[in-house]
């Protein structure tokens, strides 16, 4: 038996092992900004906080009421969503679509990480801000608490693969996972990867 033999048997086996498991909830994340507090101030006035509009999948999250039109040289993008509470820094997330269509040179990076990010100028109906180095193209990953790891045998940090059960399948290498007990579980991917699959309503992933 040869190495590729060995090597076809043990996907072979992985992916019936992760069958057995239940699918998991697969969301398309669709741009939209994180503003710090100062950042919130500058653009909608002192003392301005976020409008709660409605929640989001993840407990705490929301979808502001207020919008941006984010603006390069090369393009703009309008009525683009800002995301609630607050952070500690602002962190623009848009799929490599739109950084293109922008000019942009973004990283592929998980929510948090700004290393290497692009810049892009937020614009509000008062002011605009020259956020310099928030612009980054989400890592695809899975939100889960303490007991989902478990159950799925991954741990914080871990890359898995996954096969998206949709019209047409694919499978996403690479996931990171991302355990808190904070979190519910679902998996986030950004439209294009979203289009790639042709992901519908209630579409899940299995963790190969």
């Amino acid at each position: 038996m040869n190495e590729n033999e060995i090597r076809s048997i043990v996907e072979k086996v992985l992916s019936q092992v992760g069958e057995s498991k239940k699918p998991v909830p697969i969301e398309a994340s669709a741009r939209h900004v994180h503003l710090s507090k100062e950042a919130v101030e500058l653009l909608f006035g002192k003392g301005a906080t976020l409008t709660k509009k409605r929640d989001l999948s993840q407990p705490g999250e929301f979808l502001s009421e207020q919008r941006l039109k984010l603006v390069t040289a090369k393009g703009e993008l309008v009525n683009v969503a800002v995301l609630g509470p607050e952070r500690k820094a602002v962190q623009v997330e848009l799929s490599m679509t739109d950084c293109r269509s922008l000019g942009i040179k973004a990283p592929i990076n998980l929510s948090g990480d700004l290393s290497g990010a692009g810049d892009v100028l937020l614009v509000s109906p008062t002011a605009c801000l020259n956020a310099k180095g928030s612009v980054i193209v989400a890592q695809n990953h899975i939100h889960m608490t303490p007991a989902d790891a478990a159950y799925y045998g991954v741990s914080d940090g871990q890359s898995v693969k996954v096969s998206a059960n949709t019209s047409r399948p694919v499978t996403f290498d690479n996931v990171m996972i991302r355990v808190s007990e904070k979190f519910a579980l679902a998996m986030h991917i950004d439209f294009d990867e979203a289009n790639a699959c042709c992901l519908g309503k209630a579409d899940t992933g299995t963790i190969v």
